[in-house]
């Protein structure tokens, strides 16, 4: 036997050349809305996240949040806490499932967020998209998706492989935040490219991009102007949203004051607008040495 004819046939199995597994049909979330938020490591994901879904429950959704990165603090200020993660979870029963009950991975948040942290593979090993396969297994089999109006993904990092884009098998819209600067556009147009991709064999389409914590938005508008993309929303550097974090809250549970009203504000205006739909948007991500040429310095 040749050794190519172990080689499975790639095409159309989950975007051409991809070698991970296409999704099983029965792992689809099914009545929710469904959100997946990327973005350059460090760049307030899951800080938007939280305040997010803190916003869709002032509109009165019932909201599941998802964190997937082994920090497993995505949902630290809505809870106060870290939280233990499915994959820690599930050593302690040796992988059995059924032994499981929700509120050993599910906790109650801020508003009556669901908060669930998937955590992730030992460093080295393993693969995220693993993770979030089998957290996804644990919600439906728990039925903790059939009374949800709106799923949030909080993805760890840039979209480098297929594992960490494996939560945009479930979702219906992508959400990237961004910066006003050249690394966090550059960290962008991957990601757009990656959605692309994936969206070639799934619903999931792009919504647009945050720019978060940035004074201006003229870096993030002149790409987006170029590629055909689009920026829902801008949360400006203000210092009351490191202050949220070091008090173990999201601005919604924060005492209030001009800059956290108009935050509260601004989350509620994007939450509203996911939650009525965006125009599917198809970018055409920039080859690296044109957005070097856009965006790079003289």
């Amino acid at each position: 036997m040749s050794p190519r004819d172990e080689i499975p046939s790639l095409k159309g199995q989950d975007g051409e050349g991809s070698v991970q597994v296409h999704q099983d049909p029965a792992a689809r979330i099914e009545g929710a809305k469904v959100f997946s938020i990327y973005g350059k490591g460090g760049i307030g994901k899951s800080t938007t996240s939280s305040n997010l879904s803190a916003a869709f429950t002032t509109m009165g959704k019932r909201v599941l949040q998802i964190g997937c990165d082994p920090k497993h603090d995505s949902t630290f200020t809505l809870t106060g806490q870290l939280q233990p993660t499915v994959i820690d979870i599930l050593k302690e029963v040796d992988f059995h499932p059924e032994e499981l009950r929700a509120e050993d991975f599910v906790t109650e948040g801020w508003g009556g967020v669901k908060c669930v942290e998937a955590g992730g593979p030992p460093a080295g090993t393993g693969c995220g998209g693993y993770v979030v396969g089998q957290t996804v297994k644990l919600l439906k089999q728990h039925h903790l998706l059939e009374d949800t109006d709106v799923v949030i993904f909080d993805v760890l990092g840039d979209v480098v492989c297929g594992g960490f884009a494996a939560p945009l098998q479930h979702a219906d819209r992508a959400v990237i935040v961004t910066a006003n600067d050249f690394d966090s556009i550059y960290a962008m147009n991957r990601i757009i490219a990656a959605v692309q991709a994936k969206s070639a064999n799934y619903k999931v389409r792009l919504a647009g991009c945050i720019a978060n914590r940035s004074r201006e938005t003229n870096e993030v508008d002149r790409f987006c102007d170029k590629v055909g993309f689009k920026r829902i929303g801008h949360m400006p550097d203000v210092d009351a949203i490191r202050r949220s974090r070091l008090k173990k809250k999201t601005l919604f549970e924060m005492e209030a004051d001009a800059d956290i009203l108009a935050c509260r504000a601004e989350y509620v205006r994007l939450a509203e607008t996911l939650w009525r739909g965006t125009d599917p948007l198809a970018p055409a991500p920039l080859p690296d040495r044109d957005i070097f040429e856009l965006l790079g310095f003289d």
